[in-house]
């Protein structure tokens, strides 16, 4: 799977099950390009939100529902996510 698609996959499940006013996804894994353990076709993340529906929650409730909805991406192709929520 290559980036592209990974963020457009990503943007789609999140949207799906969260009430979402604006996202964001940028690819960050040129920030890890040299170090140990940076694996081909694993990729780091940075997911900027607006959602009230998580604002109500706790920052580990919110982060829990994102890391439940996007279980298989981070098995398989998500080294690294940074997620901001406003």
């Amino acid at each position: 799977m290559d980036i592209n698609e990974l963020i457009a996959i990503v943007k789609k499940k999140l949207t799906d099950q969260i009430d979402i006013e604006s996202i964001e996804i940028e690819d960050k894994s040129f920030l890890h390009k040299n170090h140990s353990g940076n694996q081909e076709g694993r990729y780091h993340l940075k997911v900027i939100l607006s959602s009230n529906e998580l604002k109500n929650l706790s920052r580990i409730e919110s982060n829990k529902k994102i890391y439940k909805i996007l279980d298989y991406e981070l098995k398989n192709f998500i080294h690294s996510i940074q997620i901001l929520i406003s």
